[in-house]
């Protein structure tokens, strides 16, 4: 989990990264920079716990990888089913709720088949604070819709 939520939240910095390089609603610039400085903070503990665990394999943890794939895979084909309009700021909104929702599809897995309680109080976080965020880029799209 540690490790797949590392690579994970850098891909949603990148992600934020390129809103705010090209992006011009300052809303979703200031959530992109939100979610940059939460997904930075918490690819640090994610350090911190794998630094401090030596990993050992599991038939839960096996249980896990293979929810946590089938979350990936999900992830890319409802990004290829996205209609992207190549508006920097739509298409974040749009790709970044399908982002955190594998996010948290993987947490919901640990909180289901981890036994680390550290990395269970990160999971509940993840889903706490990616379910609010979702729920706002969804509101921006409603109010911000050209159709």
């Amino acid at each position: 989990f540690a490790a797949m939520m590392k690579m994970h939240h850098q891909g949603a910095i990148e992600m934020g990264n390129l809103e705010l390089e090209k992006g011009d609603d300052a809303t979703i610039r200031s959530m992109a920079q939100m979610m940059i400085d939460m997904q930075q903070a918490e690819i640090q503990e994610l350090q911190n716990f794998m630094s401090s665990h030596t990993p050992v394999a599991s038939e839960e943890g096996e249980m896990w990888g293979m929810e946590a794939m089938q979350a990936m895979d999900r992830m890319d084909k409802n990004a290829d089913l996205e209609v992207l309009t190549g508006d920097t700021d739509h298409d974040m909104a749009i790709l970044m709720i399908n982002h955190h929702q594998s996010a948290m599809d993987m947490a919901q897995s640990l909180l289901h088949h981890g036994h680390h309680e550290e990395l269970k109080v990160m999971a509940n976080k993840m889903i706490e604070d990616q379910s609010k965020e979702i729920q706002d880029l969804q509101a921006w799209l409603l109010k911000n819709k050209t159709y």
